[in-house]
């Protein structure tokens, strides 16, 4: 387990203590006998863009605030120019309203949605790529003893998937250090919790990577380098579409990453090999992270 100090390390870490996000359940496991385990709670959050309701999703319910704007801003209804006036949540009835100085209608967009495979918030619409036109992310180089470092300290940080499992993650990285650890019952929930607290903090991912738990997917990696994060990186595996979005927009993709292993399928000219992974550490089974349903 992280220690203090390495949880001090984070701007944001996950709250496996906070009682509102886990419930305790009575129940049997295999042999009959009687078990008492923490499950993640789910929680319905409706965001609105102004006076227009835009989804209901299903999330943990911590940092609504964030989630509402990354959701906001990774399915392209928010742009860099659009100018927030305000983020209100509203516990009583599970609602955020993010407020524009310009009122646009999205009318035609919402007409155009369809359902992804993944999940909880698996939404894309219709003309989701359109912000990956003309872009290509910058060529950042990444040291695999950054990337080392960074399995070793996520999976060892308290968190929710430790407490009570059915839960993915995802973490904003710099270098070898990890900043900002967001959970959720879905990887899309988690990765807009991460654009939302970017968005609200403005801060730029040029220097960024991007750790998940989840599948390496083109939503994935859309949303990844629509957050212009030049690096992602799974413990997952991929899909054939996700891998050639990344190496279009020049995203270096890192999957399968457990222990001394990993597989890179786009950006392998941007990794600096400066730890021989003889002298990594081998992951124990008591921290071995499964992202769960990926």
């Amino acid at each position: 387990m992280a220690t203090e100090d390495k949880l001090s390390d984070y701007l944001i870490a996950p709250l496996p203590a906070d009682p509102r996000l886990t419930r305790a359940v009575d129940g049997f496991d295999e042999t009959g006998a009687p078990v008492h385990v923490s499950v993640v709670e789910e929680r319905p959050l409706t965001i609105f863009l102004n006076k227009r309701e835009i989804v209901t999703a299903m999330t943990i319910g911590d940092y609504p605030e964030y989630l509402a704007l990354g959701f906001l801003r990774n399915q392209g209804m928010l742009s860099d120019d659009d100018q927030i006036t305000g983020v209100d949540y509203d516990e009583d009835i599970d609602t955020v309203v993010v407020r524009t100085e310009v009122v646009t209608d999205y009318e035609d967009k919402l007409a155009r949605k369809t359902r992804t495979s993944g999940c909880a918030v698996g939404t894309v619409f219709g003309d989701m790529m359109e912000g990956l036109e003309g872009l290509t992310l910058p060529a950042a180089p990444l040291k695999t003893s950054w990337l080392y470092a960074l399995a070793q300290k996520i999976n060892r940080t308290p968190s929710l998937y430790l407490e009570a499992g059915a839960i993915h993650g995802t973490v904003l990285c710099q270098e070898d250090r990890p900043l900002v650890y967001m959970e959720d019952v879905g990887r899309h929930n988690a990765v807009d919790k991460v654009a939302g607290w970017m968005l609200s903090e403005s801060v730029t991912g040029a220097d960024k990577i991007l750790y998940t738990t989840g599948r390496l997917t083109s939503e994935m990696v859309i949303k990844t380098a629509q957050m212009g994060i030049p690096v992602l990186v799974s413990r997952s595996g991929f899909t054939a579409w996700g891998v050639e979005i990344a190496r279009e927009v020049g995203l270096t993709l890192i999957g399968r990453m457990r222990g001394q292993r990993f597989t890179c399928l786009s950006g392998e000219d941007r990794l600096i090999r400066d730890m021989d992974p003889a002298h990594v550490m081998r992951e124990d089974r008591k921290h071995r992270r499964k992202g769960a349903g990926a």
